[in-house]
């Protein structure tokens, strides 16, 4: 496998349910296969956790094939017995708390929807193994790009908990990595796509072009 950037991708899955789940694993192996990444963030939709274990079955046979870390989203209970690397957990609150004292040190926890910069201090300080920065939320659209670019190279600037900064568009993943962003975090950027392996194989690429720059 190919040796992963400084900046290295990190995919967002859309929010899966067994409607769409087979398809999507199949994509998602394509995915991994042509483009190193370092972690794939699971999403559920509203009402398919009694079907996660299916779900996720085949994508956690093509992260560990890949070495990419699987995080379920917001449940860490689940998360810890479905076989997942970790959890992603919105905020810095109680539901942070709980997930660290439960999946700590074992498994990943991480947290995102950190809109202020307080809450995201907190989260590293509480001990969060990454923050995310600028992802869409339910009504709440992904933080503007020049917001996002400046927010990452505060963060880059004073803190060491690794930083995941989600892009809109491969464009806006060469910015951010060099602003000093770990990760860059690609959904519909890749998914939406009409090649989502060239589009992942061309993201890497920038990645690598931006780590040879630095050298």
């Amino acid at each position: 496998m190919p040796s992963l950037p400084p900046c290295t991708l990190t995919l967002i899955t859309p929010p899966l349910s067994a409607l769409n789940a087979r398809a999507f694993a199949s994509t998602f192996a394509e995915v991994l296969a042509a483009a190193p990444a370092a972690s794939a963030l699971v999403r559920l939709a509203p009402g398919a956790q009694g079907e996660a274990k299916a779900i996720l079955a085949p994508l956690l046979k093509a992260a560990v094939a890949a070495e990419c870390a699987l995080i379920l989203e917001n449940d860490a209970r689940l998360a810890a017995r479905l076989g997942a690397d970790g959890v992603h957990v919105a905020g810095a609150g109680e539901a942070l708390e709980e997930a660290l004292d439960s999946l700590k040190p074992e498994r990943i926890v991480g947290a995102g929807a950190l809109r202020m910069r307080d809450e995201a201090m907190t989260a590293g300080e509480k001990g969060a193994d990454y923050v995310m920065f600028g992802e869409p939320r339910g009504a709440a659209l992904a933080m503007p790009l020049e917001l996002l670019v400046e927010r990452v190279a505060w963060w880059a600037e004073i803190f060491e908990t690794p930083c995941v900064a989600y892009a809109e568009s491969i464009e806006a993943a060469g910015r951010l990595a060099r602003a000093g962003a770990d990760f860059v975090a690609f959904e519909t950027a890749i998914w939406n796509a009409s090649s989502p392996v060239e589009d992942a194989r061309q993201a890497q690429a920038l990645l690598i072009e931006i780590a040879a720059e630095a050298r």
